[in-house]
């Protein structure tokens, strides 16, 4: 694979103030230093064993690790003090464990709440209706654990389609931010629809195939 760079350019010409988060489950180590000459520097991996090997060969990089995939708890505790933010947060079981592991080190984690807005069985997340127990919960009972924003995979659907799902999550942060103001950002917005994330709202978009031919 080589980097794509007139595809780089063309992404980052549509950011305001939003995080460029790129999707690096399918690049190697040399993929890898290759993009972040391009002055993209926050990677997201989907698996803890790749994100552990690629993390220990690109320590000498100053690389903002993001951890985007669906995570087991019990591999919570190889990654806890090595990355920034945690996109997919989908269950209780998983905040306990995130909590456990981010006291150890005296560190409060940043993490996105993953919502199934979309309703799909094939889907991970939190429903709607239960947001304002979960962000309690986590209130109350979990100092280590910080949630800064919401998280969405939306269907493998044409473009356009996704739009209603990225304005519900919109809506849905909208109302969390009045009693938990530190609901601020939204990770949705991928490769094929990142377009339609930004203009509903996106604060983070994940995009790995446009990144490379």
């Amino acid at each position: 694979m080589t980097v794509n760079t007139d595809a780089i350019k063309q992404i980052s010409s549509q950011l305001d103030q939003q995080t460029f988060v790129a999707a690096t489950k399918y690049a190697d180590i040399l993929d890898l230093r290759e993009l972040y000459a391009t002055n993209v520097h926050c990677f997201g991996e989907n698996k803890v064993q790749d994100f552990l090997r690629k993390q220990e060969a690109l320590q000498d990089l100053p690389i903002h690790w993001h951890f985007i995939g669906t995570l087991q708890p019990n591999k919570v505790k190889y990654i806890i003090d090595k990355v920034e933010l945690i996109h997919s947060v989908d269950t209780i079981r998983l905040l306990d464990e995130i909590n456990k592991q981010a006291g150890k080190f005296n560190k409060t984690m940043d993490i996105l709440l993953q919502v199934n807005i979309s309703q799909e069985e094939t889907k991970h997340g939190f429903n709607t209706y239960e947001m304002e127990d979960v962000m309690s919960y986590i209130k109350t009972k979990l100092p280590y654990v910080h949630p800064i924003g919401l998280m969405t995979m939306a269907p493998h659907l044409a473009p356009e389609t996704t739009r209603p799902v990225f304005r519900s999550l919109k809506k849905l942060q909208e109302t969390l931010h009045k009693n938990f103001p530190e609901i601020t950002e939204l990770s949705m917005g991928m490769s094929n629809d990142y377009p339609i994330a930004l203009e509903e709202g996106s604060t983070i978009i994940r995009i790995g195939s446009l990144l490379f031919k």
